[in-house]
């Protein structure tokens, strides 16, 4: 699932690289199978987690458990810091997804300091230097959770943004299946408009939207990085047959799968 090398291991991107090679990159919805905070120090945007669309500006920390389905604007002016803390993060980090808005000066300085000392470590080649990098990890650990624990405990989503929080869930599980929105829904209890009508609420765009956006994200990822053939990607995609994933793919994309692999 990832678009990042080495993600058993601990890193550092600056946020405007992660959208190198397309926008895709970010703003289509995907889940790590690591966990990531995202910190941002300049610019504005939105950002969908578990279904859920917010906005963000600068000094704002948003926590994306491992498997949590998301994506995010990056426009020209957005900055600041993705960390990735690799599959064998052995940090207590928390177990949902959440989004700070840090006020206080001294917090932020606090994380940039802790972040610029991570990112020192892992680029040198000092005695012990990985082990320093993950004792800083440890200390951004504890910032997090006393930063969640000083914003005290958010609201309780409401029923609609609970259903779509599970919809996102079981889509990442299973986007691979070949299901429509009308199985997701089926297994969820619901039916396809009630959620459709959710996640309209939740984030401005129907289920099938999600759905449509995860599958593609994936493909694109599969052409760019691997060399199976189109019919092969379309068939772990779940399309019953390689010219109904073409016409998918370039309906989304605008351009077939094998121009996008030749131009990637």
């Amino acid at each position: 699932m990832q678009d990042q090398p080495s993600p058993s291991q601990l890193r550092l991107v600056a946020v405007p690289r992660l959208a190198a090679g397309g926008r895709w990159r970010v703003e289509a919805m995907r889940a790590y199978s690591e966990a990531c905070l995202l910190w941002f120090t300049k610019g504005q945007g939105r950002i969908t987690v578990a279904g859920q669309t917010r906005g963000y500006t600068a000094h704002n920390a948003i926590f994306i458990p491992a498997g949590v389905m998301h994506g995010f604007e990056v426009g020209p002016q957005v900055f600041g810091t993705a960390v990735f803390f690799g599959r064998d993060c052995a940090v207590a980090l928390p177990s949902a997804p959440c989004h700070l808005r840090i006020r206080e000066t001294f917090a932020a300085q606090e994380l940039n300091v802790t972040l610029d000392a991570i990112g020192r470590e892992l680029a040198s080649d000092s005695p012990a230097h990985e082990r320093a990098a993950q004792a800083h990890l440890g200390l951004l650990g504890v910032w997090l959770e006393r930063q969640i624990a000083k914003a005290g405990p958010e609201a309780r989503p409401d029923a609609a943004k609970r259903l779509v929080a599970r919809y996102t869930a079981l889509l990442e599980r299973d986007f691979r299946s070949g299901n429509g929105v009308a199985e997701f829904a089926a297994e969820l209890g619901v039916t396809p408009t009630h959620l459709t009508r959710c996640c309209r609420q939740a984030c401005g765009r129907p289920a099938s939207a999600l759905l449509h956006d995860r599958l593609i994200f994936e493909a694109r990822r599969l052409l760019k990085e691997t060399t199976l053939p189109v019919g092969i990607i379309a068939e772990s995609l779940g399309f019953t047959s390689p010219a109904y994933f073409t016409r998918a793919f370039q309906h989304q994309v605008g351009k077939s799968p094998t121009a996008f692999r030749r131009e990637a």
